[in-house]
This record gives C-alpha cells, structure tokens and sequence, in this order.
C-alpha cells in the first residue's frame, strides 16, 4: 500500500544535495559589476546553523555579531537562572535548554543578516545553491555580469505649458478651456 506522501521527497542523484538559499551582502555604496565590492563581500545561508545550535553565543561572537551574541548569552544564562531558582526537574530544565538552543539555531542567521545589515552591508542578492563555494560563485558572476543603470535626464520629460493665472489645487478650472 503506498503512503500519500510516496514521491512526494523526491531522491537527490549520489553526490547530489538538495538547494539552500544564499544572501549576497555588499557594502551600501557598491556600484554594480564593480569586483572592488566584492573583498568587504559576505555569504550568508538561509537554513539552521548548526553551529549556532551547539555554541550559541561563542557562535554570534566568531562572526562578529556583537549584539546578537550579547543578547543570546543573556537569554542562556538567564534561562539556566530561572532553572535553578524555581527547582526545575532537571529533565525539564534540559528539554527547555535545548529548545532554546533550537531556537537560536533557527534564528541565527538571520540575527546575523540583521548584523550585516546594521554594519552597511545590506543584501543585494540572493541564489540558490548545493554549498557556500558554489553561492558564492553564482552570486559574484551575478554581481559581475550588472552594469550600472543608466542616469535618469536631468529635466521633467514632459515640460509644463505657461499659463497666465496661477493654478491653485490639481485641476485647472475647466470652464476657462472650452
């Protein structure tokens, strides 16, 4: 008997892996196709840092995410404070201590887009990839096949006809035309 989900997951080929999605962040003044930009580049994934799961704050603080990792060590030990002075069983006070650190897990990399974000390295694109290496190849040929957009004129396109009463509000009176 087949299960409704059968098929629904499908196989990745040996050697394959399924898609992540990637943020491409670039300094603020970056001017496109401009490879400059890209030393100061950052590659952020867009899953569950494992990382972030097992090392919580020490995790924020390798990638400079000062704020973050400030905010998460006080949410851990605060955690582990109110886990000793209310006498939790400990078999609780350890689901709850890995729940929190799921969470930090889930939210990790967007903690540190938000970082990148606040230090002038906002998000100029995003790819999807098997792995960091392939990401960051896409998103830099990316960044390097844009030219930059083309100057706006200088004046309005349609130039305003001179009229001998000044208009007040948006619409002249439509009795003077006819």
């Amino acid at each position: 008997m087949r299960t409704p989900l059968a098929g629904a997951f499908p196989e990745y080929p040996e050697g394959q892996s399924p898609m992540a999605s990637f943020t491409l962040h670039l300094p603020r003044d970056a001017r496109p196709g401009d490879p400059g930009a890209l030393e100061r580049a950052e590659v952020v994934k867009d899953a569950f840092s494992w990382g972030a799961f097992f090392f919580t704050a020490l995790w924020f603080f390798y990638h400079r995410c000062w704020i973050a990792g400030l905010l998460v060590l006080i949410a851990v030990v605060t955690l582990n404070g109110l886990m000793s002075v209310l006498d939790i069983y400990p078999l609780a006070a350890f689901v709850a201590q890995v729940l929190l650190c799921w969470l930090i897990g889930l939210e990790a990399n967007s903690l540190r887009r938000w970082t990148l974000t606040r230090r002038g390295l906002p998000a100029f694109d995003v790819v999807s990839a098997p792995d960091q290496d392939e990401a960051e190849a896409k998103s830099y040929a990316r960044w390097l096949a844009r030219t930059a957009p083309l100057p706006r004129p200088a004046g309005p396109a349609v130039r305003p006809r001179p009229t001998g009463e000044p208009v007040l509000g948006l619409f002249p009176d439509p009795e003077r035309f006819r």
